[in-house]
């Protein structure tokens, strides 16, 4: 019969089982405690459950520095550390399970990391769209009139830029179109546009404003024609006004 062992030092010799952290005489000495007390297999099959449920199925990947600086600096300290079980036997389980539990959350940090890392390079690249620029054509009707609207389609946002643009009789508004192709799959009026914004000039005959866009302009070859016309301000949905502006794409 082998001698008794303190708890304490059983317990060091059934974690450093599992662990894979035994010399060749801890292991016999095991061995022969296991022989005579077949329940201890109980406790190690125990304590190799809580290891295995460590996420070690991710896939590899290389730690930032200052993650890897840690783990290597904590396996070092491991290593300086080994001795015989004859030389330890005075370290508690406490301080044993607290290494255990301080090198299990060195390896749960990188193993966040690596699936953060797989998360991010399993999620699809959102597809940019480059900004959108469109000047309007004068007419008859405003011979001196500049205007401009800048789409970015990532956003949906717009900005509209006009000058010398002749101001409305009160009731009145001007009101931009985006008129689309035949086949668009989009709900419009009868003349194939969307309302897109309703505005108002200064006394200078000027305005610049930022508005929402259709999600349409994601598609810019739906987009026949980018208009502007004079309509009520009541309803200015109605559409009457001929074109003031306009923009041919």
């Amino acid at each position: 019969m082998t001698e008794f062992l303190p708890p304490e030092q059983l317990e060091e010799l059934m974690v450093g089982y599992v662990l894979n952290d035994l010399s060749p005489e801890e292991a016999q000495r095991l061995e022969q405690l296991l022989a005579e007390n077949p329940q201890l297999s109980i406790e190690i099959n125990r304590l190799e459950e809580a290891l295995g449920l460590l996420p070690y199925a991710l896939p590899e990947v290389e730690p930032p520095p200052h993650l890897r600086s840690t783990i290597l600096q904590a396996a070092v300290a491991q290593t300086n550390h080994r001795h015989p079980l004859r030389q330890r036997s005075s370290l508690s389980w406490y301080k044993i399970a607290s290494g255990i539990a301080a090198l299990l959350v060195l390896v749960l940090g990188l193993d966040n990391y690596r699936l953060r890392q797989t998360l991010k390079a399993t999620q699809p690249v959102k597809k940019q769209f480059e900004t959108l620029t469109y000047s309007l054509e004068r007419t008859k009707a405003a011979e001196v009139a500049e205007a401009k609207v800048v789409v970015n389609p990532n956003n949906l946002e717009a900005e509209l830029t006009i000058k010398n643009l002749p101001p409305l009789p009160p009731g009145k508004v001007y009101v931009l179109w985006t008129v689309l192709e035949q086949d668009a799959p989009y709900t419009t009026d009868s003349k194939g546009a969307i309302l897109t914004e309703a505005f108002v000039v200064d006394a200078q005959g000027t305005v610049s404003q930022t508005f929402t866009v259709p999600r349409v302009y994601r598609s810019k070859e739906l987009i026949s024609k980018i208009a502007v016309t004079v309509e009520d301000a009541a309803s200015p949905q109605t559409h009457k006004g001929s074109p003031i502006l306009l923009t041919d794409l």
